[in-house]
């Protein structure tokens, strides 16, 4: 019933802690003379997004949502993000973890066959107990 939008201009959004952006996740935007991407999804060169930063091209990191709460047919989770892949070897995993389980379910994977331009995705999560993506 509530939607919220993230767009990283002013801070990480409700759903990222600065505790959560663990080390390699760094938020910038076109103009930081980082390399592409040199804007946001919409060609905004000075609307920020966030990025691996350079010394992490051969290593992984990871975001973690705040907890939300479980969807049902009135209360349905649906996030849509746009991404950007520029390494043919690099791959971008959406995982799901119940606060009741130790191990995160990947529910959404792309690799680096489509370089260098950005992509939307939409996901539909459904988990009758709280979770994480």
């Amino acid at each position: 019933s509530s939607c919220e939008k993230c767009d990283f201009e002013t801070d990480l959004c409700k759903a990222l802690h600065e505790s959560n952006l663990q080390p390699g996740w760094i938020r910038r935007n076109g103009r930081s003379g980082m390399g592409p991407p040199y804007s946001d999804h919409n060609g905004n060169d000075s609307a920020y997004f966030l990025s691996l930063s350079p010394e992490m091209r051969s290593s992984s990191a990871t975001l973690r949502t705040n907890v939300f709460l479980p969807t049902d047919k009135e209360h349905v989770c649906q996030i849509t993000f746009h991404y950007w892949i520029s390494q043919m070897s690099g791959t971008l995993v959406v995982g799901l973890q119940k606060l009741s389980e130790d191990t995160i379910t990947n529910i959404w994977q792309v690799s680096g066959e489509l370089q260098n331009q950005w992509k939307a995705n939409t996901i539909t999560i459904n988990s009758t107990e709280k979770y994480e993506v």
